[in-house]
């Protein structure tokens, strides 16, 4: 029998907005002075952000993100998020000062194990967003990070300082420069699992790179983590509009990428 979630454990808050500034062509950075949240995010997390209305645009439901960056000391919590629709439209209206509600944290984030000395990650587009996090909350625990970051060209690169500040071993990955094929990411991936630098592996943003890095964590015995991306509504588990399959053990196992997730077992996750 499913659990109806808890809602109260759940904070819906007016957060009020920092700054709201593009970091490329497509994609926009958004900061919120948001104290209680930011002190209860954890890397992998999202939250529901209400868009509001312009023009035209009438984005009916709220939009997830991860949570880019959250600072307990200064109260901030920050999102990263490309511009393409109703929603992120009317998000990137929001100037200094004014205000929106934000749900969460929501779902479950990343887990490091005691023993992982070493991990890499392996992002692209918004999905680096997600992996910033857990590498900072990597590098802070001692352990080593490689960072695998792909884009179309340099400049689409996302998250590229975020890595670089924690001296992350940073390899890009470019489609304009031909590094980006399969061959290629399996060729980095097996050379660091044979050094002995990848006692895990995580990926987010890309069903190629995903499948390729689960292929070689099957192969090579490394474990993983993957952060999925889904359309949601409510994003506590009550409507069950975010379900996808799972492989678990030869079996299809339904599971709502909100409550169950949206980190799951690299190994069990199906293509989409």
């Amino acid at each position: 029998m499913q659990q109806t979630p808890p809602v109260s454990r759940y904070n819906d808050f007016i957060a009020q907005v920092i700054a709201n500034e593009w970091v490329s062509a497509e994609y926009k950075r958004i900061r919120f002075s948001a104290p209680s949240l930011a002190t209860a995010a954890q890397a992998g997390q999202f939250f529901n952000i209400e868009c509001p209305v312009v023009g035209e645009d009438v984005p009916y439901l709220r939009r997830p993100m991860s949570t880019y960056r959250a600072d307990p000391v200064s109260g901030e919590l920050e999102f990263l998020y490309k511009v393409t629709g109703a929603g992120t439209r009317g998000l990137a209206t929001l100037a200094s000062g004014m205000q929106t509600r934000l749900l969460g944290p929501l779902g479950k984030g990343f887990k490091l194990r005691a023993d992982w000395r070493n991990i890499v990650v392996m992002g692209r587009g918004v999905g680096l967003a997600t992996l910033a996090p857990l590498a900072e909350l990597a590098a802070a625990s001692g352990v080593g990070v490689t960072a695998l970051i792909s884009a179309r060209g340099r400049e689409q690169l996302l998250s590229f300082d975020r890595f670089e500040a924690i001296g992350a071993r940073i390899e890009l990955m470019l489609d304009s420069e031909g590094t980006s094929d399969v061959e290629s990411v399996e060729a980095m991936l097996r050379g660091y699992a044979q050094a002995g630098l990848a006692d895990a592996f995580f990926t987010c943003g890309s069903n190629r790179l995903m499948l390729a890095m689960q292929r070689l964590g099957k192969e090579l015995g490394v474990p993983g983590q993957v952060a999925m991306e889904q359309q949601m509504a409510c994003g506590i588990g009550m409507c069950f509009s975010c379900v996808r399959n799972f492989d678990v053990d030869g079996e299809t196992v339904s599971r709502r990428v909100c409550w169950d997730g949206p980190v799951f077992d690299l190994a069990e996750a199906v293509s989409w």
